[in-house]
């Protein structure tokens, strides 16, 4: 289920944010000093990977850890799965962010840059909420095999 619990803003360290920051920005100018040799299309390719991804999903698997170290128990098959969660949900927004870019790309010739990103951000939403959708339905698509094959009905 998506949810957004602020409490978890309490637990992040300064070093964190500072680590996602500086990930963030170096994959940016990254992105910058190859669409000034390559053109802005090569570029542009290359700032929409989600930069703090690989920021976030070890300091996700590191927090989760933790807390189950902090209780007795070991941690690191539960980091491991909230890491995995973290990426299966930065994979299906690249996705829809590809859908917004795309549609901002052979509208803005056309159109007015306001209009355009108003239709990019229509089409990043429906985009983003279709392979939601999806994901779930092939989801529990997979539960129900898995109860079936244990004998669950």
């Amino acid at each position: 289920m998506i949810e957004v619990r602020l409490a978890a803003l309490k637990g992040a360290k300064a070093r964190e944010y500072a680590l996602r920051f500086l990930f963030g920005g170096s994959c940016t100018v990254l992105a910058g000093v190859i669409a000034e040799h390559y053109g802005p299309v090569v570029g542009g390719l290359f700032l929409a990977f989600p930069a703090i991804f690989p920021a976030s999903a070890t300091l996700l698997e590191r927090h989760e850890t933790e807390q189950k170290q902090k209780i007795g128990s070991d941690g690191t098959r539960r980091g491991r799965i909230v890491a995995g969660i973290d990426a299966k949900g930065a994979v299906l927004g690249a996705a829809a962010l590809a859908i917004f870019a795309l549609v901002v790309w052979k509208a803005l010739p056309s159109g007015k840059p306001g209009w355009v990103i108003g239709e990019g951000l229509a089409a990043w939403m429906a985009a983003a909420a279709i392979l939601w959708g999806l994901y779930r339905i092939q989801r529990g698509q997979r539960l129900r095999r898995a109860r079936r094959a244990a004998g669950e009905g």
